[in-house]
């Protein structure tokens, strides 16, 4: 016992001895004993009552006036795993230069710390950011808040992981972002919604280019802007794995861009996967039945899944007509879905005079697609011939 109360009388000696050295040394000197003091305590053998010694006169020196004081504390310790978790935590909420130590190294600081640093703003979103790894929920926490260059130093973090949700609500946000858009269309795991949210973004970055408006017409180019993203849908949708289907298809629907022409526009083009979705997240019925009825499934049981998915009768039978067309040319190998679907569906209401209303304008908007597949092809052949003439 007289032992113990000895050593616990020493120590309280070297600490008092230390704060009262502390009170008048000059700056540089206070920053080098806090660094040897930190390094002392993580590498030196030191008894119980010594390591609660160093302890204390550390904690003291976080209220030191100098932040070189605080920084040399901070380089000596914040890499550590065995440095005091409260020091740590206290040289996190430090200014920038300081904090910086901490927040990009510190084992110590767990999720929760470091959301509720990144909450705080500032600098610190981007030194969380840049940490050697970066679990999901923080990742989340900065999707959410930070601001473009927090998000450009996430994304390209190749060890961060950042969840599908967390890319997309970085599209949803920043899309408008060239450096982040690019940065996001380079990562196989983007959502295809989110592909969606940044072909949007383009689309209004050129539809509020004065140039763009003054020499196309705001009329024809909104119009244009819309047949370009709605393009680009019926791609993406063509490329994405089937369990990104159910989600897509929400987000559009929820969007209102599940419209009768981009409908159209994903049957003519052959994109079944997708457009098969779409009809079980309208009609809610089930897939397997869906898939039936569109397969296999006579002309009044295709009419009638179409007009339960919400499609009046003027255009149902348009549809019902694509639907056959598809069946058949889906058979052959030769010339291409689009062109040849269009193409008959052309033919089939042209000869007969039947359509009017909406029906007329949804052929229109299939006639444009023809166009649009036969300029393509012209482009290629032509492409290919120059290679072979070369």
């Amino acid at each position: 016992m007289r032992a113990s109360r000895v050593r616990a009388w020493g120590t309280r000696v070297i600490v008092e001895a230390f704060l009262r050295w502390a009170e008048t040394a000059k700056a540089g000197d206070r920053a080098r004993a806090a660094n040897a003091l930190g390094r002392a305590y993580l590498q030196s053998a030191m008894t119980a009552d010594e390591r609660t010694a160093a302890g204390k006169a550390m904690t003291y020196l976080l209220d030191d006036p100098s932040p070189k004081v605080r920084l040399a504390l901070a380089e000596a310790v914040a890499w550590s795993p065995d440095a005091p978790r409260a020091l740590v935590l206290s040289l996190a909420s430090d200014q920038p230069e300081i904090a910086c130590h901490a927040v990009t190294c510190s084992p110590l600081l767990s999720d929760a710390d470091l959301v509720d640093l990144a909450a705080r703003g500032g600098v610190t979103r981007i030194l969380i950011a840049a940490r050697p790894s970066v679990s999901r929920s923080v990742a989340a926490a900065i999707a959410e808040i930070g601001d473009e260059d927090d998000i450009l130093c996430l994304l390209e973090n190749e060890a961060a992981a950042i969840a599908p949700a967390s890319l997309k609500r970085i599209a949803e946000r920043l899309g408008d972002s060239s450096d982040i858009r690019n940065l996001l269309l380079n990562r196989s795991d983007l959502p295809a919604d989110a592909r969606q949210l940044l072909a949007e973004h383009v689309s209004n970055v050129l539809l509020a280019l004065p140039l763009a408006r003054a020499a196309i017409g705001a009329a024809r180019l909104q119009r244009i802007c819309r047949e370009a993203n709605e393009s680009a849908i019926v791609s993406i949708a063509g490329d994405i794995a089937p369990c990104e289907v159910p989600d897509l298809v929400e987000h559009l629907r929820v969007s209102g861009r599940l419209t009768a022409s981009f409908l159209m526009h994903a049957l003519c083009s052959g994109k079944v996967e997708f457009f098969a979705g779409a009809i079980v997240n309208l009609t809610g019925c089930h897939e397997q039945r869906v898939r039936s009825i569109l397969a296999t499934g006579r002309m009044h049981a295709v009419r009638a899944l179409y007009e339960s998915a919400g499609l009046a009768r003027e255009i149902s039978t348009v549809f019902v007509e694509a639907t056959l067309l598809w069946r058949e040319v889906s058979k052959k190998t030769s010339g291409t879905m689009l062109g040849d679907v269009c193409s008959r569906l052309l033919d089939k209401f042209h000869r007969d005079g039947t359509a009017r209303g909406a029906a007329q304008e949804l052929l229109d908007m299939v006639e444009k697609l023809q166009i649009a597949e036969l300029r393509q092809s012209a482009r290629s052949y032509a492409h290919s011939a120059s290679l072979a003439a070369a």
